[in-house]
């Protein structure tokens, strides 16, 4: 047996109290009735309580009001089997995580601020399934596309930037990477979000953009960061803060790429949007783009569903309250009649 709705268990907690309530009003009114006349008047003048009775009447109450919290429970027994299509879009996330995300020209820093805006993303998707693909030098893919939000943000909140130790932006190997995460289903409506500052030092990304296209699958890109750039503060072998240098000494300038991002978007008829200032891109580019695509069904599945039997207890706790109205206390002494 299965229940809907255990919210309501907690009103079984006054069938205790409706006895000791039917037990004191039972002393009272003996009492009362005794104040009144005696016992021995009453019967001899053809009235009279009996006390079974009042015990009936106080059951078929406790026990009505037992089966309408079971009404309210949703007992379910029985089943049968149902078909569930699972809908929605299949969106590949590609967060850079190089070092140049360290730059805290938006506060905290890049990748912090870019894992808290997915963060809220996550909590307007509905049904959608995400995934999550980490790059720097290298691309992998860190979370398979999945409807389980709470398995992403595990992995979403496990991202930093010594994940890969391979230095670099590899925004093109990172596009291929959730091109190959759809797999081969082409019946899913497909979107690669790429979040990054769009310093690309790899292969070229407009070539992976074109192979994304030709598989009907749209970029949107997110540039995370400042025009004007900041330098990226790291920590030293000892411990110590410190401005990030190259291979030559200098102090390192990280700057956001905004034309690379709208190539990169606009080749596939997708969207860019910058991260910086009060207008935050994602959740723009969810609700105005890709909320927009005809949802697909990802997946057909085969369902267990319990019935619903609260129509039983409802009607065996009608009848009982019922029937408590219609058993009376009072009896007639044989021989007499009640007037």
């Amino acid at each position: 047996m299965q229940y809907g709705n255990l919210n309501y268990l907690y009103l079984l907690s006054v069938l205790p109290l409706l006895i000791i309530g039917y037990i004191l009003f039972f002393r009272k009114r003996k009492r009362d009735i005794n104040r009144f006349a005696r016992i021995e008047l009453l019967k001899a003048a053809g009235f009279s309580f009996s006390r079974k009775k009042q015990w009936i009447k106080a059951v078929l109450m406790s026990v009505g009001i037992f089966f309408l919290v079971s009404t309210l429970i949703e007992p379910k027994w029985g089943y049968h089997w149902e078909e569930v299509e699972k809908k929605g879009i299949d969106i590949m996330i590609a967060v850079d995580t190089s070092r140049s995300m360290l730059a805290d020209d938006v506060k905290p820093n890049r990748l912090e601020v870019a894992k808290r805006e997915i963060e809220d993303l996550l909590n307007i998707l509905e049904g959608d399934r995400v995934g999550l693909i980490a790059f720097a030098g290298r691309a992998f893919t860190y979370c398979p596309l999945t409807s389980d939000y709470s398995a992403f943000r595990l992995f979403l909140n496990d991202l930093n930037v010594n994940i890969i130790p391979v230095g670099g932006t590899a925004i093109a190997e990172a596009i291929h990477k959730g091109i190959d995460a759809f797999g081969e289903n082409t019946n899913n409506h497909k979107a690669i979000i790429v979040i990054t500052d769009g310093e690309n030092h790899e292969t070229d990304p407009a070539k992976a953009a074109k192979k994304a296209k030709e598989k009907g699958i749209i970029i949107y890109t997110v540039g995370v960061g400042k025009k004007e750039g900041s330098y990226i503060r790291v920590v030293d072998a000892q411990g110590k803060e410190t401005l990030l240098k190259d291979a030559q000494g200098q102090v390192v300038k990280s700057r956001l790429d905004e034309i690379t991002l709208n190539k990169i978007a606009l080749e596939t008829g997708g969207l860019y949007t910058p991260a910086y200032g009060t207008q935050w891109g994602l959740e723009k580019i969810y609700n105005e783009s890709i909320a927009q695509m005809e949802d697909s069904v990802y997946k057909t599945q085969r369902v267990k569903k319990y019935v619903n039997r609260f129509q039983i207890p409802l009607f065996i706790a009608l009848i009982l309250i019922c029937l408590e109205n219609f058993v009376k206390e009072t009896k007639p002494v044989r021989g007499k009649k009640v007037v």
